[in-house]
């Protein structure tokens, strides 16, 4: 090259915009004018000069930038200058991205290290030294396969400043700590960090319990967290109009590899699509098909690592194992009914607008509110509050008119008394199956005898015993005694009188018409939700009758028993703790099946047996004035003289009833008590 000339080569050409013959003005440039003129870090993309050309050989990033560091000392860089340097046989291009620099006097003193970086901008240029950090990208279009060649700061997957609460959900914060921790800790820090631990990314995490307490919610709002693509949500079954779910992930994983962007597929009903391999008989093979690309996409012979599938379903037990196991949707995280402080969350985050629009009135009380809320699910809180806005709407609502709205509309504020008329209305559905309970105790319990007083005694000792005892989560107690002495009256009034927020009746009246594998599934279903609350109660009435037992045979259902066996025996969770209450007719024909067994304790209870009994009962229940009652007793003593009648107490109410519809109560009680056949015939 001729002094006083610049020779140019094809790339330069290209970075300066400059052609063929083109006059440039050309002045000498002192670096050292400026006082940052040494690199700190440069932030290099790396592709093959020729398109086209791959190569099956993995680069190690921090070898390569050794060479560059070797190559390029002291030579001045600028944003998006391009370098062009060989390495291992292969000619590459590198692009400055972006360029920090170190104080040049802060160089001289020999502090380098403790310098800050100046903000890079598209003009800003500075020397390479040894010291200078270089960071090594590969570009998008570029088929080059880098390892280890980052060391940039920490990826921003998490948008700074993020609370679930600010979402719309509350109450979760212990889960959602857990979720970070487990699926996008690791994808924070940088991908050479990541390759020297030699681990995999999470690349699944399936979300279950029960229905309503935001496991939709979360995934849903997962996307807003994350930068990253857009999630991908596919309902259970739409899954085979959107076959194409890996397609995007796996275009950028060939070309960016370690590089690419997180791709967030979320599957909600996932029992929907992903039942065990082989369960359905349909000969179409659709489902297993759906599953098998799943668990290829995911942990198969190429198996793409900058994926997160997230499944959702109420049902966990009916999803494929292999689904399940680490490297697939490894992280099993139950969303569970919120504790009381959970409770109080999800209330401030439904009644924020409320309180900042000054709607609320001041005698709301959430932490009232949320005590008085156990069991419910966030999705029925969020329904206990639009129920409490509805009684206030109602106060102003125009008289004589159901569309018209009042003057003092402007006046609308929900208050306590709305709250407390919501929740009579809004139950939820792992609470007291109330109606159910009270339809056993119609007529109240009348206390005819101390037997009555000590078995409700004793019942509310077992109440305390789960309640308080550590060495007893499980109690089970079994009533029996003749027919219609009671037994589910008093099962009732003992549940009741808990006071637990989760009590459920399995009874046969439910179950009519059912096979043994439905009834199998309803008590199964009772048990796995009294083990979501933390104090339950579950009354299994008329077990003999759960059981199809007939004496002339005899038959019954081995199924169904089993079942049972194995239940009652079954410790709750840890923490939890259940009472389970069984009544029976026939102790008999339940200790030859071993069933009696199963429960710790037993009670019986007796039907009437004297007179006095007889008559505590229908003054319990106002029949008679005092001159009829006391002539009824009389007729009944001078029959019986020194026999005891023997009568249950349902029969008993039975009789009473039918003689109150009667002109004559007296005559008709006594004719009619006295021709049934455990009672003398009167005289």
């Amino acid at each position: 090259m001729p002094p006083g000339q610049v020779g140019v080569s094809n790339v330069q050409r290209q970075w300066a915009l400059l052609s063929l013959n083109q006059d440039v003005n050309v002045a000498v440039y002192d670096p050292f004018s400026d006082m940052n003129c040494y690199l700190s870090k440069v932030d290099l993309q790396i592709s093959y000069i020729r398109k086209g050309v791959a190569s099956e050989e993995t680069f190690d990033g921090e070898d390569m930038s050794k060479t560059l560091l070797q190559s390029f000392n002291g030579l001045m860089l600028t944003v998006g200058q391009k370098i062009i340097f060989d390495y291992h046989g292969f000619n590459f291009q590198g692009a400055v991205m972006s360029v920090d620099t170190v104080d040049f006097k802060t160089m001289q003193a020999g502090q380098a290290a403790s310098c800050s970086p100046r903000p890079t901008w598209p003009r800003f240029r500075g020397i390479l030294m040894n010291e200078t950090q270089i960071n090594l990208s590969k570009s998008p279009d570029s088929s080059i396969k880098l390892k280890g060649g980052s060391k940039s700061h920490t990826n921003v997957l998490i948008q700074p400043n993020f609370k679930f609460e600010d979402m719309g959900i509350g109450g979760l914060d212990k889960e959602f700590s857990h979720i970070f921790r487990r699926a996008f800790a690791s994808r924070i820090f940088p991908p050479h960090i990541v390759e020297k631990l030699g681990i995999q990314h999470v690349k699944g995490m399936i979300l279950y319990g029960p229905p309503g307490t935001g496991k939709t919610l979360i995934a849903r709002q997962i996307g807003k967290m994350l930068n990253a693509k857009e999630p991908k949500i596919v309902n259970g079954p739409e899954i085979l109009n959107k076959y194409k779910l890996f397609a995007d992930a796996e275009a950028e994983y060939k070309a960016r590899g370690e590089e690419s962007s997180l791709h967030i597929i979320i599957f909600d009903e996932l029992d929907a699509i992903c039942k065990q391999r082989g369960s359905k008989n349909d000969g179409t093979g659709v489902g297993d098909s759906v599953v098998n690309q799943l668990l290829s996409k995911m942990d198969g012979v190429d198996p793409l690592n900058n994926i997160l599938v997230i499944g959702m379903t109420n049902r966990l037990d009916m999803i494929d194992e292999a689904l399940l196991r680490p490297g697939r949707l490894e992280i099993k995280m139950e969303i569970s009914l919120p504790d009381e402080a959970g409770r109080i969350q999800i209330l401030n985050v439904h009644t924020a607008k409320m309180r900042k629009n000054n709607l609320l009135e001041n005698d709301v009380d959430v932490k009232e509110i949320a005590s008085l809320t156990k069991n419910f699910s966030g999705a029925e809180i969020a329904g206990l509050v639009k129920a409490a806005t509805s009684w206030s709407f109602n106060r102003h609502v125009k008289v004589g008119s159901v569309a018209g709205v009042s003057d003092d509309v402007e006046k609308l504020k929900v208050g306590r008394e709305d709250f407390l008329g919501a929740l009579e209305e809004v139950r939820p559905s792992f609470g007291v199956a109330e109606a159910e309970l009270q339809r056993c105790v119609t007529n109240g319990v009348i206390k005819f005898g101390d037997h009555i007083e000590r078995i409700l005694s004793d019942g509310q000792l077992f109440i305390d015993q789960v309640r308080n005892s550590e060495r007893t989560p499980l109690v089970s107690v079994l009533l029996h005694g003749p027919s219609g002495s009671g037994k589910t009256a008093l099962a009732a009034t003992i549940a009741t009188a808990s006071d637990f927020p989760f009590i459920k009746l399995i009874s046969p009246e439910t179950m009519v018409g059912f096979s043994e594998n439905a009834k199998m599934a309803t008590i199964a279903k009772v048990f796995e939700d009294a083990y979501k609350s933390p104090l339950s109660v579950i009354v299994v009435d008329c077990i003999e009758r759960l059981l199809d037992w007939v004496p002339i045979g005899p038959r019954f259902s081995n199924a169904v028993l089993q079942t049972l066996l194995v239940l009652l025996k079954k410790p709750p969770p840890k923490g939890n703790r259940l009472l389970i209450i069984g009544t029976t007719t026939h102790r008999d024909v339940l200790q030859q099946m071993d069933l009696s067994e199963a429960f710790n304790a037993d009670m019986y209870i007796p039907s009437i047996q004297n007179l006095k009994a007889i008559e505590t009962v229908v003054s319990g229940i106002n029949l008679f004035s005092d001159t009829e009652r006391f002539s009824a007793m009389t007729y009944l003593n001078d029959a019986w003289k020194d026999q005891q009648p023997s009568i249950g107490v349902k029969k008993l109410l039975m009789i009473a009833e039918m003689a109150r519809q009667d002109l004559d109560k007296v005559d008709k009680f006594v004719a009619t008590l006295l021709d049934e056949g455990s009672i003398p015939t009167r005289k």
